[in-house]
């Protein structure tokens, strides 16, 4: 399963068509409420069939699935609700998944996104590294690194970057992997 932005038109414009004129295989949808924020999800399949025959995506391309996502975010300054809404498309070669199954995937993949990237471009800071010489050494590193944190339990990585700053003796306690 892959995303589908708007930098490949042609495509973007194909799946759209089929999404909004096809018919559907299945649909799911899901509410998240939190204190400030709802968020309804609806997730829809649709078959790709001979759709995409004439094209070079037609081996890779058999499932379309469609995310219209609608958030209420309740503003803490003037207690008003704002509403926000995307669309998106993702891709994928499988057949026959539920739209249950599908949305349990995509929501999978959020979950690597907060869990590894946002560590990283937050705790790590790499979005303003300087290494300009063979960066992938230091990415390799930052990634030995919080694997070695994640082994032992650390859920907190900015207090542990600190911990082990003030003190090589948090470091040297970690378990190997």
């Amino acid at each position: 399963m892959v995303q589908l932005k708007e930098n490949q038109p042609t495509l973007f414009e194909a799946v759209c068509a089929i999404a909004d004129n096809g018919i559907r295989a299945d649909t799911a949808f899901s509410r998240n409420n939190g204190r400030s924020r709802q968020e309804d999800r609806t997730v829809e399949v649709f078959p790709v069939g001979d759709t995409l025959a004439t094209t070079e995506w037609h081996p890779f391309v058999n499932t379309i699935i469609r995310v219209t996502r609608r958030t209420l975010l309740r503003s803490t300054a003037t207690g008003m609700w704002n509403e926000r809404s995307e669309v998106a498309y993702y891709l994928s070669s499988a057949v026959g998944l539920p739209a249950t199954a599908w949305a349990a995937a995509i929501r999978g993949h959020w979950g690597i996104e907060n869990r590894n990237h946002y560590v990283r471009d937050v705790a790590f800071d790499e979005d303003r590294s300087r290494i300009r010489n063979n960066p992938g050494i230091m990415a390799r590193a930052r990634s030995f690194a919080l694997n070695i944190m994640r082994k032992n339990g650390i859920t907190n990585v900015n207090q542990a970057l600190w911990n082990g700053a003030i003190s090589l003796d948090h470091i040297l306690a970690y378990k190997a992997i």
